[in-house]
């Protein structure tokens, strides 16, 4: 769980990650799961922000049973597949969780 303040702070990145669920059609296990691994380490510099926040979403659906391919996502997000590959697993491992071993 996470602090109103992280989420005032981070308010308009939350917003963004709504709009791309919206347009993959998430469920809402997916997006809740989604925002809180973008919250557990959003990074500092801004250009980083968009290629984490699409990484989230896509180790969210994959979480929540609700999976998209990672070309799904990086178009709905709009940032490279590379962008979101050479994340995920890192995101979830930073979660306490174990990325799957395909």
């Amino acid at each position: 769980m996470h602090s109103a303040r992280d989420r005032l702070e981070y308010d308009d990145w939350l917003e963004e990650l709504d709009q791309v669920a919206d347009r993959l059609e998430l469920t809402s296990d997916a997006r809740s799961c989604a925002v809180d691994l973008f919250l557990a380490d959003v990074p500092d510099e801004d250009r980083s922000k968009q290629p984490v926040l699409a990484a989230s979403i896509y180790a969210g659906s994959l979480v929540a049973g609700d999976g998209r391919t990672q070309g799904d996502v990086a178009e709905a997000a709009g940032v490279s597949r590379l962008s979101i590959q050479s994340r995920w697993k890192d995101i979830l491992a930073d979660a306490g969780l174990e990325p799957p071993r395909w």
